[in-house]
């Protein structure tokens, strides 16, 4: 349940801040490498200070070959969803990411991970809610593939994590280790690609907000790991943030299909409550 709770939380915080994001990248007021940039910064400086001050800072060489396989996904899984993000529409990307938890469910089988019936039918309630949005077109056509890679991705950036933080490193040098890694890649590519410097606008009330937000969500997302499997915590996340997407999309960049949306979210929902109880 602790679990549950930190996902709800951060997922708050996660939807204010995408929210903020893309509104900022239509009306060209950030790059989408700003936007990634600013997503990662404050969850970095807090994995950081918690690793040196309160938390253990466990890194194992033995996970390198894990760890590096991680930070490439990790790295593909950043661009498309960044991609994704602006492309599609905020209900569409949150409902197409739900592909993630049937392919986690097998991955947690897998690795030996107990997983219930309840788990296993609250599994089917979200894919069939997904189902009924494929087939009433409740889903825009911008930026699908660009979601489903993203949701294939997470199943090996979700799941390579889960085993790193159970067998080898501690969450705190798992998450600080990879965060400064990926914080680099994007700026270096910012300027690479553009000239850009990320850390510009870093200060302005607006973005400080989008990324202060952006980092109390990774931090409360990276705990919640370690007190449930992951094809659970990955379905509340999901679910919770289908509904923030529907809602958010909805009074801001005024997105169609609502109560369709809406009913997909209840039968979510629903699958959530199996899952958990």
């Amino acid at each position: 349940m602790l679990g549950v709770i930190l996902i709800a939380v951060g997922e708050l915080f996660a939807e204010a801040s995408a929210t903020i994001g893309r509104y900022e990248v239509k009306h060209r007021k950030e790059t989408l490498y700003t936007m990634g940039f600013l997503s990662g910064f404050w969850a970095t400086v807090f994995l950081v200070i918690y690793s040196f001050t309160w938390g253990e800072f466990r890194f194992s060489y033995d996970s390198l070959p894990t760890f590096g396989a991680r930070l490439g996904l990790e790295i593909a899984l950043l661009l498309f969803s960044l991609h994704a993000m602006v492309q599609a529409d905020r209900s569409t990307f949150a409902f197409l990411r739900t592909f993630t938890i049937p392919l986690l469910l097998a991955a947690d089988l897998a690795l030996g991970y107990p997983l219930s019936i309840n788990q296993v039918f609250g599994v089917s309630l979200i894919v069939i809610a997904l189902l009924i949005l494929l087939l009433n077109h409740g889903l825009s056509r911008r930026g699908k593939l660009l979601s489903l890679m993203s949701a294939i991705c997470a199943v090996g950036t979700i799941t390579l994590y889960k085993y790193n933080i159970t067998y080898f490193n501690s969450v705190e040098a798992e998450q600080t280790l990879m965060h400064v890694f990926l914080l680099v890649a994007i700026a270096a590519a910012a300027k690479l690609q553009t000239g850009e410097d990320v850390t510009r606008r870093m200060f302005k009330p607006v973005f400080f907000a989008q990324s202060l937000l952006a980092g109390v969500a990774t931090m409360l997302f990276s705990f919640a790991f370690l007190f449930a499997p992951a094809s659970v915590i990955t379905a509340v996340k999901r679910s919770l943030e289908i509904l923030g997407a529907i809602v958010f999309g909805r009074k801001y960049f005024h997105e169609k299909h609502v109560l369709l949306k809406l009913l997909a979210c209840a039968l979510v929902a629903g699958g959530i409550g199996l899952m958990v109880v």
